[in-house]
């Protein structure tokens, strides 16, 4: 049995292996597998430091959301974001133009995680055809500000900079990864990034169909 902090350890291969699960054939997404790849993308966001707790706290509040909704007696309805959706739109359970009886809906909590996955999804791209010396601050605040900071107030935006400010160097992050040499790292990086990018992709093109990529 792996003791509490093994538990707690990132690793990119589970990660691989959830998102691998999280597309059915006809691509609709498992919220059981989306949820548990962002389990491991949390642990991720832990390893980098303290000051990615911000990211981190609230990624884990929406998680402990959406497996209410899957464990709860409407779970048949969250088995796919598809599903969850069309469900919470044909039951006006959806506040759509301002908060209001619906503050923690599915829609509006998932949007969040996908909001911050595309963060996620852009920072490991850089890091996987970045070179030994490429700066992993800059990295990280470029894919933040063509991302999650259009969403974020200037606060949050002030402390995410500093965050970047002390990241460490591309070679921690790839001893984070646990996989092995980097070049183990780059080669998984280059099956995962376009699994989490289709997921994201899926999810990006039904919310704007329904037009909630704004949800308040």
């Amino acid at each position: 049995m792996a003791g509490p902090e093994e538990d707690q350890k990132f690793c990119l291969q589970e990660v691989l292996d959830t998102f691998k699960l999280c597309l059915s054939e006809e691509k609709e997404v498992y919220l059981q597998h989306y949820v548990a790849g962002w389990r491991g993308l949390v642990k991720f966001l832990n390893s980098l430091g303290s000051l990615f707790g911000f990211i981190s706290k609230d990624a884990v509040s929406k998680i402990k959301i959406l497996v209410g909704y899957l464990e709860g007696e409407n779970g048949s309805h969250y088995a796919t974001v598809q599903s969850m959706v069309k469900y919470e739109l044909e039951n006006e359970l959806v506040d759509l133009t301002k908060r209001g009886g619906h503050p923690e809906s599915g829609c509006r909590t998932l949007l969040r995680l996908h909001r911050a996955l595309r963060w996620l999804e852009l920072f490991l791209e850089r890091l996987r055809t970045s070179n030994e010396d490429s700066k992993t601050s800059l990295m990280c605040s470029e894919s933040y500000n063509e991302s999650l900071s259009l969403y974020h107030p200037w606060l949050i935006r002030k402390t995410a900079g500093m965050a970047f400010c002390v990241l460490p160097g591309r070679p921690a992050f790839f001893e984070v990864m646990n996989v092995g040499p980097p070049e183990k790292v780059v080669a998984m990086l280059g099956e995962a990034l376009p699994l989490i990018s289709e997921v994201y992709e899926i999810t990006e093109e039904l919310y704007a169909q329904q037009n909630l990529l704004d949800l308040p």
